[in-house]
Parts: structure tokens; C-alpha cells; sequence
């Protein structure tokens, strides 16, 4: 990759037709998610209000910008992409085996505080707040505040939650100092006066950063790793969680649409956050590889299957 934080015109290359059909698919919960949120009951203004932001946020950057398991969105908009790529975003953060323990943190931890980071519409913010997780406790960042808007539009109605628009690799947003291993000296400030992330300095009690990290190479995901273990708070059960492309061994994913697209394994996954981002034994890290079904027009009305890395790491 060139560089972590590319301009987001389009790079040229081919641009391939949006497809609407292709991609409409919904899970039961899902669907009945959407409904929830939007109050649009019926299927056919539902698909065609999805379609209407599908359309939309595909002007925004020449990705494919679909619908199917909720929604196909643009992840993290600083990535090196060399041509269009197929992102699939469904609620991710539902499906992590740590979510009703961020759930929980929630509503024992007082003052707990979630991060997601890379956020992109706020669909995941959005779950955690509906499953219970306090309003007044979640934040969403991202390298720009469009699609964060669109989420707006998507939703219906504005999600009363702050947004900090930055670069996870700019110190002013995010300095990747050491990771506290005692509490703050100052309290956690009030989320709304916030312009950068650094005055959440071990105050976090759970980061969700999923479709993240493989959009970066091997360098500026240490990195990442490194900003975001600045931020977690050092109370034992703070986590950082979340999940990307992975391989069962570390290295270059073949066939992939973005060049040298770098992939952890389990094993280095562990090892760059136990002993190297957190000093050896004070986090718990798990991570695995799951299959994670897609659909690709160029292959036809099959579905493949991409190597998925699923993690989360928990101070002890």
C-alpha cells in the first residue's frame, strides 16, 4: 500500500455497474432491525429506501455499495484502494462471542464508554444502543463524516450520538502513547465536547474496530493497534474486539481486490497485542478464523468463501 490515508476520489481503474438486485438479501432479525429503526414496515418502501442510500453512498466513492445482511458499506474510507472493492458490513458488532459482555460492561461498568471506530453509517452503534448498551456512553469515529451522515438518512431520524471525524494515524486524533496500567488521573470527559480522541486516554471501556485493520499493511496495523491500546481503559474486562480478512498463516492474501492486502493469523494476531502492544500477560487475546460467505457478480450467483479473523483482546 501507498499510503494510510489516500485521497477518497476515485483512483480510476474499473468501476463496476451497481447492482441493486444482486445483493438484497436480509436475515429475519435483520430485516426486522431496519424496521425497528427506520418504522418502515413494509418490504417493498424498505428495499426502495435502501436502495435510495445504496445509490447515494456509491457516488460518494466508486466502491460497490450494497445491500445483504443489512447492508454492504464502505468500511474504513482510508484504505489504499487500487480498484473497486466489495465490502461487506452487516452487524458486525452483533455477532462478535464478546458482545454481551460489552453489552454488560455497559450496564455495570459506571461510566463505561464504547468506541467504534471506523464506523462508517453507525449501524453498529446503533444495535449496541437498541440491545441496551447507554446512549450517553457511545462515540463513533471515522476518517470522514459523510457516510456518518448518510447514516442519518438511512436511519430515518439523527442518531443523538457524538461523531469525531479523524485519522486513527494522526497524533492529534489519536496518540499511540503506552498503554496505562493504573487509572487516569483526570475523569472520563463528557463525550459531546470532544474534538479528537486523545482525551479518551485510558477511559475506554470497550473498542469495536471490524473491517479495520486488513485494510492497512503490516506497519500501520501495529500502529493501529498501538493508538487504540492507548485508549483502552485499564480496568480489568476493557476490550477491544472485532474481526477482518485473516489467513490460518500470516502473510499476503492471494486473489484479493486491493494489492498486498497483509493478513494476520490467530498466532501473530496474539502476538502483536500480548507482549507487543500490552506488556506479556496483562490482556487475554482470542481470535479465530471463520468462513465468512460473499457473493461476487463476477462469479456468478454463488457464494465464496473469505477467511475471517475474529478477536477480541480483554485486560486482565
Amino acid at each position: 500500500m501507498s499510503s494510510p490515508n489516500p485521497d477518497r476520489s476515485s483512483s480510476g481503474g474499473f468501476t463496476p455497474e451497481l447492482n441493486h438486485e444482486f445483493y438484497y438479501a436480509l436475515a429475519p432479525q435483520e430485516r426486522e432491525f431496519l424496521r425497528q429503526q427506520t418504522g418502515i414496515h413494509n418490504d417493498d418502501e424498505l428495499k426502495a429506501h435502501l436502495v435510495a442510500i445504496q445509490a447515494k453512498a456509491y457516488q460518494v466513492d466508486k466502491v460497490v455499495v450494497s445491500f445483504e445482511s443489512v447492508l454492504m458499506l464502505l468500511d474504513y474510507s482510508g484504505s489504499s484502494i487500487t480498484e473497486p472493492t466489495l465490502i461487506q458490513s452487516s452487524l458486525k458488532i452483533a455477532g462478535q462471542p464478546v458482545y454481551q459482555e460489552v453489552l454488560k460492561l455497559g450496564k455495570e461498568r459506571k461510566a463505561a464508554i464504547l468506541l467504534d471506530i471506523g464506523c462508517c453509517f453507525g449501524n453498529d452503534l446503533r444495535k449496541a444502543v437498541a440491545d441496551g448498551f447507554p446512549i450517553t456512553g457511545v462515540i463513533g469515529s471515522d476518517l470522514h463524516k459523510d457516510f456518518w451522515d448518510m447514516g442519518n438518512e438511512l436511519y430515518v431520524a439523527p442518531f443523538p450520538v457524538p461523531f469525531i471525524e479523524g485519522n486513527v494515524f494522526d497524533a492529534a486524533h489519536i496518540d499511540p502513547t503506552p498503554p496505562l496500567y493504573a487509572p487516569p488521573n483526570s475523569p472520563p470527559p463528557a463525550l459531546g465536547t470532544l474534538t479528537s480522541l486523545n482525551p479518551l486516554r485510558g477511559h475506554v471501556s470497550a473498542i469495536h474496530a471490524s473491517s479495520l485493520f486488513h485494510l492497512f499493511d503490516e506497519a500501520h496495523q501495529h500502529k493501529l493497534a498501538d493508538a487504540l491500546g492507548a485508549l483502552l481503559s485499564p480496568e480489568p474486562g476493557s476490550v477491544i474486539f472485532g474481526s477482518h480478512n485473516g489467513l490460518h498463516e500470516r502473510g499476503f492474501k492471494t486473489g484479493a481486490m486491493r494489492e498486498d492486502m497483509f493478513c494476520h493469523s490467530p498466532e501473530s494476531w496474539a502476538a502483536l497485542w500480548d507482549g507487543g502492544v500490552f506488556k506479556k500477560g496483562t490482556v487475554r487475546v482470542e481470535a479465530e478464523i471463520r468462513e465468512n460467505p460473499r457473493r461476487d457478480p463476477a462469479k456468478g450467483d454463488q457464494p465464496y468463501f473469505v477467511l475471517w479473523l475474529v478477536w477480541s483482546v480483554t485486560r486482565l
